[in-house]
C-alpha cells in the first residue's frame, strides 16, 4: 500500500498524489468580489439619475410655437390700462382670459407696419375672421376652478411673471400625458422654485394663502369646502 504524508493523499492504486497548497487555501474575505458589485451599483445609480432627471423630462414634454409671436412690451406701451386693456373682467364678473379676435380687429383690421407676424395675423386670422388658437400657459386641469375675481388685489406678475415685459412668446411645452403646460408643474422636476410664478400647483396656492393670511378655515367651509376650487 502506498503511504500518505502531509503533502499528499493515497490514490486508487497506492500512488501518492501531490496536492498544491494553493488548491486547499481558503479565499480571504474581500478578495476582489465586492469591488465589481459596488461599481455596478454606482453605474446603475448614475444611469438612473440621468434617465430620470435629464432624458425623461425631454421625452415627457413636446415643444410647440404659438400661432402668432406676440410682443407684450410693444403693446403695453400703446395701451392705457396695462394688462387689463386686453385681459379684463366681463360684465358678468367672469374673466376674459386670452383676447378674442374682436379685441384685436380695432387696431389690426389693416396692417400697421412691416412686421411679418402682424402680416400673418391679418392674413390668417383677421381676414377669414378666425380666432387665434392660443396655447394657454396657465390653463389649469378641467377639475380645477380658479377665480380671478377673488385675486384682483394681487399683481399679475405674482402668478404670470414679467410676461408683460417680453418681446416674444416663449416656447409652449406640453405634457404628452396630461396635455397641460409645463408651467403648471414647473421647470424643475423636483418641484423646487425661485419665484412665485415658477409653477402653479396646489401647494403654491396654499403657500400664497398662508403668506397673505387668508383664512383657510373659511375657504374650506365656504360653499362646499374643497369644491370651492375643485369640481
Amino acid at each position: 500500500m502506498g503511504t500518505v504524508d502531509e503533502r499528499g493523499q493515497e490514490g486508487a492504486r497506492g500512488e501518492v498524489i501531490e496536492t498544491s497548497a494553493t488548491e486547499i487555501e481558503p479565499l480571504e474575505p474581500g478578495d476582489g468580489v465586492g469591488g465589481p458589485i459596488v461599481l455596478f451599483f454606482i453605474l446603475g445609480l448614475v444611469a438612473s439619475l440621468i434617465l430620470g432627471w435629464v432624458v425623461f423630462p425631454k421625452l415627457l414634454y413636446s415643444q410647440k410655437k404659438q400661432p402668432i409671436d406676440f410682443n407684450h412690451a410693444l403693446h403695453n406701451g400703446l395701451v392705457d390700462e396695462g394688462c387689463e386693456s386686453c385681459h379684463f373682467f366681463r360684465e358678468d364678473g367672469s374673466f376674459s382670459g386670452a383676447p378674442k379676435l374682436a379685441q384685436c380687429i380695432d387696431c389690426h383690421e389693416e396692417l400697421q407696419g412691416e412686421d411679418p407676424e402682424e402680416k400673418k395675423f391679418v392674413e390668417e386670422y383677421v381676414v377669414p375672421e378666425r380666432e387665434v388658437p392660443w396655447l394657454v400657459y396657465s390653463r389649469q386641469p378641467d377639475c380645477v376652478f380658479f377665480s380671478h375675481a377673488a385675486h384682483v388685489k394681487m399683481d399679475c406678475v405674482t402668478c404670470h411673471g414679467p410676461i408683460g415685459e417680453s418681446d416674444h412668446l416663449k416656447i409652449y411645452e406640453e405634457n404628452r400625458i396630461t396635455g397641460y403646460s409645463r408651467d403648471i408643474w414647473g421647470k424643475n422636476i423636483a418641484g423646487f422654485k425661485k419665484n412665485s410664478w415658477d409653477r402653479m400647483k396646489m401647494d403654491d396656492c396654499s403657500e400664497c394663502h398662508r403668506q397673505n393670511n387668508v383664512n383657510q378655515a373659511s375657504v374650506q367651509t365656504h360653499r362646499g369646502g374643497c369644491f370651492v376650487c375643485h369640481k
